[in-house]
């Protein structure tokens, strides 16, 4: 049990990397529409490009979005209203007309006849609004509509919805009855006492009238007529008709659905996942082959993992909401951050599996493919120095320019004219570039999360203002020099073989601030001419000088500098040993072990922390160079960096011998220049 403990204890870091490769690809194919994918692809008014297309089984036509909106308009605007009615609130009415006529009217109207005529006009008002009743509120139905009323829970009357009265219509029938002859002066009474005695006696049936509604929208049939299997449906070159598409739209909804809703839903869930996983598998095996550093780091491995779920959820959810925002989504902020994490080729290997991954469920997947792509290299290409703002501002541009200029000539290609060309999908893109700009404060939100660091950071780092550097110049103000002379010549030798070259700056900067523990044991700050060393024997001295890197980590850790620069206070000296101590405790002692005397490493294992080893070497024994020639620093260059080379300091480190050449080149020129030489001409 304990030995099967240790094994997996040993092997946690794969084990981790196994867990997070099948949680990724479980939870993209969950993501994954729950359809299978038609194997055609097609456009109304384009030809049909595959061969003759013959219905694999009989399905019905679907009606299309538009067939059947019409379709519910024209059931919604002809269904029947039901309305309550009150018959005993008329018999009421009409009682409080008798009562009430007879106190308004009692010495108002002096004439008998007068008297008889007004009340018969009213009586027979009251007896036309109740017929059929009066409506109490405003209903906005079309007045051709046709009314069933209902009394006691008892269909009654079928009329149409103008022969109901409003309250509003009321009024203006008082005054029509009064507006000719010599009862014109009773006409404000005779309104007055109408609005204190009618009541609406006429309430909708909402319940039943929605409940038929919904009954007779139910009945509408989704499709209209059937393909039987064998028929032809479309033949090769023919243009896609609006009939043609709406039957080769109804095959692939049927197909998607019978392959996703039978026996075979574990047959396609098993082959996306299958594609998933295998997309994943080469970015892990790229990663393995050619970066090795970064997956070795769990926490690298992840945050590569977690940025293309992030693409991969948004573009989801934008599809869910409203596919035509689809090109809204930032998609090239994941080149950008791995960029300015690790390097273009992790960027847009990343970006390109991304893209492939959203194939499945973006629609005219090889056109957003193609744009995307695109769009990852042109991101990948220009935009350099991400910490200059605006080298990021003219990258966005660009990028934005290409989306636009390749969507064009895809729509000309589809369409073949611009006059149907909509300038609202320019804007998308625009919004795209936009929210691209994002990826600043993205990039400090990674750093804090994951613990990395980008050029950003490198660039605040290499301010010599720093709390730490202000600290290095105070306590060991020669090793700050030799420290800015080495970031100048490394800087420089990393632009000359397009290495990191603010990385390897401020590598340089910080790689001796172990050297602030004991300034004085360090030749550079021993400004008073006496040596401790002298006191001291070989051995102390040399675990002294060594001690400097190890002190140096610890202070850098104590600091929080990123684990890039503390690699360069690890590697700068590699397994090198302190030759002169090691010599004269050789003289005194013949069994002396190299070991010893030796750094504890490790070797370089990049460019840049190579960089700093030749560099480093190169810029502090440069001090020893008495009356300096172009020849001599020749000589002491090739030697200085021949000798690390024989002892194998570049075997961990992807440096080439070209590149070890153009870094001596520069390392040349840049001491003939500190030095002030003249170019010695032949005599």
């Amino acid at each position: 049990m304990k030995e099967l403990i240790n094994k997996w204890y040993r092997n946690h870091a794969l084990i981790y990397k196994l867990l997070l490769f099948l949680a990724t690809t479980l939870f993209i194919v969950y993501l994954f529409p729950k359809t299978g994918k038609f194997k055609y692809s097609f456009e109304k008014g384009k030809p049909w490009q595959s061969e003759n297309l013959y219905a694999p089984f009989d399905f019905a036509i679907k009606k299309t979005d538009q067939e059947l909106n019409l379709e519910k308009a024209q059931i919604t605007q002809s269904s029947e209203i039901y309305f309550n009615i009150d018959s005993e609130i008329k018999n009421e009415v009409l009682d409080n007309y008798l009562e009430t006529f007879n106190i308004v009217f009692k010495d108002s109207v002096s004439v008998l006849n007068e008297r008889f005529s007004l009340f018969e006009k009213g009586q027979n008002a009251i007896n036309e609004y109740y017929k059929y009743g009066i409506l109490n509120s405003v209903y906005a139905y079309d007045s051709e509509r046709t009314v069933i009323l209902i009394e006691n829970n008892i269909q009654k009357e079928k009329i149409q919805f103008k022969d109901l009265y409003k309250q509003s219509e009321i009024r203006s029938s008082i005054e029509n009855i009064l507006n000719d002859g010599s009862l014109y002066i009773y006409k404000d009474d005779f309104v007055s006492l109408f609005f204190d005695i009618i009541k609406p006696n006429i309430t909708i049936n909402k319940s039943l009238t929605d409940n038929l509604l919904e009954e007779e929208l139910s009945k509408i049939s989704p499709t209209r007529g059937s393909i039987i299997n064998g028929t032809l449906i479309i033949s090769k070159g023919q243009v896609v008709e609006d009939e043609q598409f709406n039957i080769l739209s109804s095959l692939k909804t049927e197909y998607e659905s019978q392959v996703w809703n039978t026996a075979n839903y574990n047959w396609v869930l098993f082959a996306y996942t299958l594609l998933v996983a295998l997309t994943l598998l080469m970015l892990l095996l790229f990663l393995k082959k050619y970066r090795l550093d970064v997956f070795s780091n769990n926490t690298k491995v992840t945050f590569i993992f977690f940025n293309i779920v992030v693409m991969i959820v948004l573009t989801t959810l934008v599809i869910n909401y409203n596919s035509q925002y689809l090109y809204v989504v930032p998609l090239c902020i994941l080149p950008l951050v791995l960029k300015a994490f690790f390097d273009a080729r992790l960027g847009l290997f990343a970006h390109v599996l991304t893209v492939l991954l959203l194939g499945f469920i973006v629609p005219n997947s090889y056109e957003y493919m193609f744009l995307q792509i695109i769009a990852g290299i042109v991101t990948i290409l220009t935009v350099s120095e991400l910490y200059k703002r605006a080298n990021l501002f003219i990258s966005v541009g660009q990028i934005t320019l290409i989306y636009i200029i390749a969507y064009f000539a895809f729509f000309v290609i589809h369409e073949g004219q611009i006059t149907t060309l909509k300038l609202d999908t320019f804007g998308l893109f625009v919004l795209c570039g936009l929210a691209t700009l994002f990826v600043q404060p993205l990039i400090y939100i990674y750093e804090k999360i994951f613990g990395l660091v980008s050029d950003v950071s490198l660039l605040e780092l290499s301010d010599t203002n720093t709390k730490l550097l202000k600290e290095l110049s105070n306590k060991a103000p020669g090793t700050f020099h030799h420290s800015l002379n080495v970031a100048n010549l490394a800087e420089a030798s990393a632009n000359e073989i397009g290495a990191n070259a603010m990385l390897v700056r401020v590598g340089a900067l910080y790689h001796d601030i172990g050297k602030m523990k004991n300034p004085t044991y360090f030749t550079e700050n021993q400004s008073t001419g006496i040596n401790p060393h002298e006191e001291l024997s070989s051995k102390e001295s040399s675990d002294i000088i060594i001690n400097h890197v190890l002190d140096g980590i610890e202070i850098a850790k104590k600091n929080n500098l990123p684990d890039r620069v503390i690699d360069f206070i690890r590697t700068h000296h590699g397994t090198s040993v302190v030759y002169y101590f090691y010599m004269k405790e050789k003289t005194l002692d013949d069994k002396t072990m190299v070991s010893d005397f030796s750094y504890p490493g490790p070797k370089p294992f990049s460019k840049e922390t190579a960089i700093l080893m030749m560099c480093d070497s190169v810029e502090a024994a440069s001090k020893s160079l008495k009356a300096p020639t172009s020849s001599k620093i020749n000589d002491f260059v090739e030697n200085i960096i021949n000798k690390q080379m024989d002892m194998g300091q570049f075997l961990n480190a992807d440096i080439t011998f070209k590149e070890i050449q153009a870094i001596k080149k520069v390392l040349k020129l840049k001491l003939a220049n500190i030095y002030h030489l003249r170019i010695e001409y032949p005599e």
